[in-house]
């Protein structure tokens, strides 16, 4: 049975290769007609990830029912802003593994608006998951959440490579939203690097911005100790330092005075750090470094008056009671 893959961006090809590095077979879907057939001609996706060739276990296609006809699960890898007018297309039996790391357009958590469609199977993935270096075999880790266990063993089975290491979660809150708010924070940490801050201020930055996420996490539900795997910690390490962060990058470029230039690729921690803070506002959360993020990228606040608010906080202890 092949493995729907929607969405053939970067990390939706990336994760259609993975697939097939597994042992299986992939099915991915590109919406447009004009982009599928180029896909499926040359066998690599030269705009979204240059220099992966597509195995011959991935079928590629534009039609949307074709491609998830049989299907178990398919791994719903489009934007976050995309995500609810493609599950309006698909069958409501079919589980959904949602890819992308931002919130609903309400600032609601994906996993509930999918359900709130009539999705009874739902899970997220979620990890420190370039598609640059997973598309290439480099050893990673990824986490599948879900309060279905034989849905997430599925995903699992899917996926585990020897260069994919695979685990599995039910806390789907933590998982989510850990990926939600490292986004914001590597916003920070590019913000600070296009400002040459220096190392100690990305190391103190990271670090709170963990224990950020942590408080918050707690606070929605989840497993402290989420905070603190994969999908928090790892994830939030590999996008506020590496190269190959889309979120980094455009904080950078903002600290420099540029506007982020994403290329066709969506930058979800700009559209995440207003959500997010009005959603912290409303429910009586202190988001320092989101708030600081979203007043930057609205245009109230500059980088460094940014950078200042976190710095002219009262002084407190390191670690609440």
């Amino acid at each position: 049975m092949s493995v729907p893959v929607l969405g053939a961006g970067g990390w939706g090809t990336a994760l259609a290769v993975a697939v097939a590095r597994a042992g299986g077979q992939a099915t991915l879907w590109a919406r447009r007609p004009d982009f599928a057939a180029r896909l499926a001609e040359v066998r690599e996706n030269r705009e979204y990830l240059p220099g992966v060739t597509l195995p011959d276990a991935v079928a590629v296609t534009s039609d949307l029912g074709a491609a998830v006809r049989g299907a178990e699960f398919a791994l719903v890898v489009v934007p976050s802003v995309g995500v609810p007018e493609l599950l309006a297309e698909l069958p409501r039996d079919l589980g959904v593994v949602l890819c992308a790391k931002g919130l609903g357009p309400d600032g609601g958590r994906l996993t509930d608006l999918t359900r709130g469609l009539g999705f009874g199977r739902v899970a997220v993935l979620s990890g420190p998951n370039h598609a640059e270096e997973v598309g290439r075999g480099l050893p990673a880790a990824t986490v599948v959440a879900s309060t279905d266990a034989a849905l997430a063993r599925a995903v699992q089975a899917a996926l585990v490579s020897p260069t994919l290491r695979v685990y599995t979660s039910r806390d789907e809150v933590g998982v989510e939203l850990g990926g939600v708010l490292k986004n914001v924070i590597a916003l920070a940490a590019g913000m600070g690097d296009g400002l040459r801050l220096g190392d100690n201020a990305k190391a103190a930055l990271i670090t709170r911005g963990l224990r950020e996420m942590s408080r918050y996490l707690v606070s929605q539900g989840a497993h402290e100790d989420t905070a603190y795997g994969l999908s928090g910690l790892g994830d939030l390490v590999a996008t506020a330092t590496s190269r190959h962060s889309r979120n980094r990058a455009a904080g950078e470029a903002i600290a420099r005075g540029e506007t982020p230039a994403q290329g066709g690729k969506v930058v979800e921690g700009l559209r995440t750090a207003g959500l997010l803070e009005a959603w912290a506002t409303a429910h009586g959360h202190d988001l320092p470094i989101v708030r600081a993020v979203a007043r930057v990228t609205s245009g109230e606040w500059s980088p460094a008056e940014g950078i200042a608010s976190l710095m002219e906080r009262d002084a407190k202890p390191e670690l609440e009671g």
